[in-house]
């Protein structure tokens, strides 16, 4: 199968955007492009939760449900989520009700102030975990790697829940940690420079 394919442009973009019309725009404008902002790090991680055993279009179809269920995925406010919050949003059929994913996406949010405290941000925390460009495998070869292994176990050490390696890696390459579009995708080029430009935190 070709890693490409041919948008409605003619242009060639990473072969998984022929799975749903919405993924062009989800592909050319966010996927791969770096973020600093620690709400938007957070939303992502909750999401890739979320998508565990389910199609990352299902979430994205859901993705405005999700936010405005969750406040836009501030953190403070989501940490103080209690037992009313779960019983309502077990009730929300816009969002995926799954008990499990929803307490942990609360329990995160309360993590995730106790790793801003200690680390300053959740973005200079992630971003330490930045691997080496030339140590990369051939984009979308791999689901996991050493760095996502190593993250999630971190993570977990520290609390969090439904952070496995491959929701991590799946993490990682949405957020712009690594460019994992494909040589031929006319996005590749875009995000190499976005990376340049970008200033780590």
């Amino acid at each position: 199968m070709s890693a490409t394919m041919t948008g409605p442009d003619g242009k060639s973009r990473c072969q998984w955007c022929a799975a749903a019309p919405e993924f062009i725009a989800y592909h050319d404008k966010e996927w791969g492009f770096p973020v600093d902002d620690d709400r938007r790090l957070f939303e992502k991680l909750c999401l890739e939760g979320f998508q565990s055993g389910l199609s990352w279009r299902t979430i994205l179809a859901k993705r405005e449900n999700f936010r405005a269920a969750f406040h836009d995925f501030d953190i403070d406010r989501v940490a103080r989520f209690t037992q009313r919050d779960v019983t309502r949003l077990l009730k929300d059929a816009g969002i995926v009700r799954h008990r499990g994913k929803i307490e942990a996406v609360i329990n995160n949010a309360r993590q995730a102030r106790a790793l801003i405290a200690a680390e300053g941000s959740l973005a200079s925390f992630f971003w330490r975990h930045e691997p080496d460009a030339a140590t990369l495998p051939d984009p979308q070869s791999v689901s996991t790697s050493a760095v996502s292994i190593a993250l999630s176990k971190d993570l977990k050490k520290r609390g969090w829940k439904f952070v496995g390696p491959t929701t991590v890696y799946a993490f990682m390459q949405a957020m712009g940690l690594i460019n994992d579009h494909v040589a031929d995708c006319i996005v590749r080029a875009k995000v190499e420079r976005a990376r340049k430009r970008f200033k780590r935190p």
